[in-house]
């Protein structure tokens, strides 16, 4: 174990079981901890049918704070994606990563939030601006190019 307090520990080996468990068909996600660290986990997202991330895999790190679950995990891409919500550095803007979050969310529903962005971006606040003009103003174009960096980054 790393330094991960023993109720966090607690929390996130249940979080584990219940994210292995369930089977969201709507948007297939998946994690398990890096090592034998509960603190830094890797997950996966496939990309939801019907958007132009369909087909792909995209990879991503999740860091909790040793007092997880009263603050919210820190979660990245590791996998390149073109989002209006999402920066180079694989950042999310995601408002229950923030200000919206609640120690009654769970790995699960973080990632099910993450996959629904994927379906369903906020142009509204935005981390690229381009990314989301380009959405607002000509979204089949958007579409186009995100379906591209979907299978340059995320397929194979």
């Amino acid at each position: 174990m790393s330094s991960t307090q023993p109720k966090t520990a607690k929390r996130l080996s249940k979080e584990l079981t219940i994210l292995n468990s369930e089977d969201p068909s709507t948007c297939p996600v998946s994690g398990a901890p890096l090592g034998d660290s509960l603190s830094e986990w890797t997950a996966t997202i496939k990309g939801p049918e019907g958007s132009p991330y369909e087909g792909g895999l995209f990879h991503l790190d999740l860091t909790f704070p040793s007092d997880y679950p009263y603050k919210p995990p820190k979660v990245t891409f590791r996998t390149r994606i073109y989002h209006c919500n999402i920066n180079s550095n694989g950042v999310i803007c995601l408002d229950i990563l923030k200000g919206q979050w609640s120690p009654a969310l769970t790995v699960l529903k973080v990632l099910l939030s993450v996959c629904s962005l994927l379906t369903d971006p906020n142009p509204q606040d935005p981390l690229v601006g381009s990314n989301a003009k380009q959405l607002k103003e000509d979204r089949a174009e958007h579409d186009k190019v995100a379906a591209e960096w979907t299978r340059r980054y995320a397929m194979g």
